[in-house]
């Protein structure tokens, strides 16, 4: 039996999750692997390396730092979460990711990217958590038009959540069993076709797979729903939802707003957290 979880993306809602995750530390939950979508991975790092509150803690020291987020790094780096700020010097010096918990840690970290050229999803286990770990990781989280494209290798990536935006059937093709998946939207919720895909045709005219993979997000997102539903239903997973809409944007400045939706989370997780025990534990 392999223990999963599954981290969904949604920019600033990711502190709900971090929340559940934080809970799930305080409770010593603990899986075979994880795997983080954009947020979901930005942020899903710190449940591997155990750094509760690590999450809250910088995006609420950094909120209104135009060095983390802002206009101005989007018109002079192309990115509107600054490349090197966010990636390398918070981690590296600012509010240090503790490397050495994270590689002595036995789960599994992998991170979702989807590749322009192709279309398609490209998973990526993260080891060391190195200057390329964290580039993997930027990749995973970059948002089309708010950010340049992530080069690594032979790869050309962008936001995971494009391609694979709930990886729970990667996951389950692996061997994972038993799964947990923490979702950002409530019950109820599909998600429609963009407003932006005339912008999207004109930046990503090169890439007519990418726009393939954009103008398709929704339908598959609200299919992995289903799937997850499904599921469910089965007792092989177990879904984490806020039980409403998240009171919070997808760029934000306000710290109050991201300790609300953090809390909303840790909450979630306590609740969730003996019935998560129980099924892990078969």
């Amino acid at each position: 039996m392999k223990k999963g979880l599954v981290l969904e993306g949604g920019a600033m809602r990711g502190l709900f999750s971090a929340g559940v995750t934080d809970a799930f530390l305080e409770k010593e939950i603990s899986f075979d692997g994880v795997i983080g979508v954009s947020a979901g991975a930005a942020f899903g790092c710190n449940y591997i390396s155990k750094q509760k509150g690590r999450v809250l803690r910088y995006n609420t020291r950094f909120s209104k730092d135009k060095r983390y987020c802002s206009l101005r790094s989007l018109i002079r780096t192309g990115d509107l979460y600054n490349a090197d700020f966010c990636y390398h010097e918070i981690p590296d010096h600012l509010d240090i990711l503790d490397t050495e918990t994270f590689t002595h840690n036995p789960a599994e970290f992998v991170v979702v990217c989807t590749d322009v050229l192709t279309g398609g999803p490209v998973y990526q286990k993260l080891e060391k958590m190195d200057y390329t770990d964290l580039e993997w990781m930027r990749a995973s989280a970059s948002m089309p038009l708010a950010s340049k494209i992530v080069k690594i290798d032979s790869f050309r990536l962008l936001d995971g959540g494009i391609a694979d935006a709930i990886p729970i059937k990667h996951f389950e093709k692996n061997g994972y069993d038993r799964n947990v998946v923490i979702l950002t939207r409530p019950e109820g919720y599909a998600k429609t076709k963009t407003k932006f895909m005339p912008l999207f045709k004109i930046a990503f005219r090169k890439y007519p797979k990418f726009i393939d993979a954009l103008e398709r997000r929704h339908e598959v997102y609200n299919e992995t729903l289903e799937h997850i539903r499904q599921q469910e239903k089965q007792g092989y997973l177990i879904a984490i939802r806020p039980e409403k809409a998240l009171p919070i944007g997808k760029v934000e400045h306000s710290a109050d707003k991201m300790r609300a939706v953090h809390a909303i989370g840790y909450e979630t997780g306590l609740k969730y957290a003996e019935r998560v025990k129980d099924f892990l534990n078969g």
